[in-house]
């Protein structure tokens, strides 16, 4: 089963934390569409033999289109892939363009799943990250989404600078008043570049605090198990059958296609990203040439991937799938690596399989990349 991911390189406003590509005018939102209905048919190929069981619109900010152009977008999937009976299609979505208009056309639609970026319910949290919504319409949105949707997932962010623990569980317990089966929840991060680094770097904002963000990570888990979510990968927790279906697509190494700007794809040995630029990304594609870069992934990525991936997740890292796809010499290395991991109380191994502890969990990726190997010896 495969996925497409559609990113829509639109904001409204830029929040300070963010990297990702987008752009705040939308003068190019018409040639955008047709530019992705093309790549849309152009690449219809790649997936010829292939079934399509999830649809994703992420961004920039997807909920900034119209249900009717969402609408196109989906359309031109099923015109041109083969898509599953009830697929998961789900729509990124900000609390300011989620009126009760639009959710109920979009509960009419396609769409299936809701993605709601609330990030907090504190002012002073959504102004210090220049978020475009505020408290009352990120209530609003959800108590008229959750009437209208059963599969809602909401974003939450920690360790921002003078947020206590005292406020973060306020923040998860009011996330869970509204019923939702779906949390993503992510420490804030100084990117390279952002208007956050900036404001740190002159004295405006605190820097994070690592231990803090630490100590509201654990929090989170405590709180989100005692409410009977899964912790089913490391930023994701979810009420059973409630996983996302995209996103654990690609932490199992599946395929997916993605179009539009920036937008990363994946067939199993070759990894592949368009340019990062709505002009370039447009004018390539009026042209039938497809603006992206090719990567082919050697067995030493691959494998690297899978524990990062694996590690992430309730699944773990399968001794059993490392011997048989990457052979002998790559298990012996993997299980030498873990066990100081593992003497430490950061790693276990359970029917087979390696996994992160409790203890260990936002460790992750740091105790991942010293179980990774650089050579292909």
């Amino acid at each position: 089963m495969a996925g497409i991911y559609i990113h829509i390189p639109f904001c409204k406003q830029a929040c300070h934390y963010c990297d990702f590509h987008f752009s705040t005018s939308l003068k190019k939102k018409d040639d955008m569409m047709e530019a992705l209905i093309s790549e849309i048919e152009i690449r219809k190929n790649e997936f010829k033999d292939e079934e399509v069981g999830t649809i994703y619109f992420g961004g920039g900010t997807p909920s900034i289109l119209s249900s009717e152009e969402i609408k196109i977008l989906i359309d031109a999937v099923y015109e041109n892939y083969y898509v599953i009976q009830n697929p998961e299609i789900t729509l990124e979505a900000n609390p300011d363009d989620l009126s009760k208009e639009k959710i109920i056309e979009l509960s009419n639609s396609f769409v299936n799943r809701l993605s709601i970026g609330i990030q907090s319910f504190f002012e002073k949290d959504l102004k210090l990250m220049n978020r475009a919504h505020n408290v009352e319409e990120a209530k609003e949105c959800l108590s008229i989404a959750t009437r209208y949707f059963e599969n809602i997932s909401i974003d939450l962010i920690y360790g921002i600078p003078n947020t206590t623990s005292d406020e973060w569980i306020e923040n998860i317990q009011t996330a869970l008043s509204f019923g939702v089966p779906h949390i993503s929840s992510y420490a804030l991060t100084v990117e390279p570049k952002t208007a956050l680094q900036s404001f740190i770097e002159k004295g405006i904002i605190d820097d994070v605090n690592d231990e803090l963000a630490q100590e509201q990570f654990l929090i989170l888990v405590d709180e989100l198990d005692k409410a009977g979510f899964v912790h089913y990968e490391l930023s994701n927790f979810g009420k059973e059958n409630f996983f996302s279906k995209n996103n654990s697509a690609y932490w199992q190494g599946k395929k997916y296609l993605g179009i539009g700007p920036s937008a990363h794809s994946f067939n199993g040995k070759e990894r592949s990203w368009n340019v990062a630029n709505n002009a370039i990304y447009i004018k390539k594609i009026k042209e039938k040439e497809l603006p992206s870069e090719i990567e082919e992934l050697s067995i030493t990525d691959r494998y690297n991937e899978y524990v990062m991936t694996g590690l992430r997740t309730v699944w773990g890292v399968d001794f059993k799938r490392i011997e048989l796809e990457f052979g002998m010499n790559f298990l012996k290395y993997l299980k030498m690596q873990s066990e100081k991991f593992i003497i430490q109380d950061l790693l276990y191994i359970e029917n087979n399989t390696l996994r992160t502890t409790k203890k260990g969990k936002f460790l992750t990726d740091g105790i991942a990349s010293d179980l990774f190997k650089l050579n292909l010896s």
